[in-house]
């Protein structure tokens, strides 16, 4: 998939979630999603992604896996270089400060406890040499 098609993908499900109250369909019919609005770690232009995530108490945890690619996704470096987020869950808008998590037993217990309920991110980490990053989203 090409970024301009990419990009185009990604701004139907943002639309569509903030159409239906957080709920998308398609190949996210069913998923946890939230909507995470970050600003360019160069550029400074604020962006929106939609990603799947899971809760730990208070706080949502979402996967910078890339679907097992060999690098990290854009909004991870955007994330890691503003940690300041606006985070949308269904009909909720709040502000949040994102912490990574590269290693550790903390880490690894969020990334298990995702890859229980969304399988496909145990793959994701099979496919790829790099330690996929576990960021927590914490409530300003």
């Amino acid at each position: 998939m090409s970024t301009t098609d990419f990009h185009a993908f990604n701004q139907g499900i943002v639309e569509e979630f903030r159409a239906n109250h957080g709920v998308v369909g398609g190949p996210f019919a069913g998923a946890p999603m939230i909507l995470i609005t970050h600003k360019g770690a160069k550029s400074g232009v604020e962006r929106t992604s939609p990603l799947v995530y899971t809760r730990d108490g208070d706080d949502l945890v979402i996967i910078a896996s890339m679907g097992g690619a060999p690098k990290h996704p854009a909004w991870f470096h955007n994330i890691k270089a503003h940690p300041q987020v606006t985070v949308e869950v269904g009909d909720e808008t709040f502000q949040a400060n994102a912490t990574i998590l590269t290693d550790g037993p903390e880490r690894q217990r969020l990334f298990d406890q995702q890859a229980a309920l969304m399988p496909n991110f145990k793959e994701y980490q099979e496919k790829t040499s790099r330690v996929i990053p576990v960021v927590v989203l914490s409530r300003a």
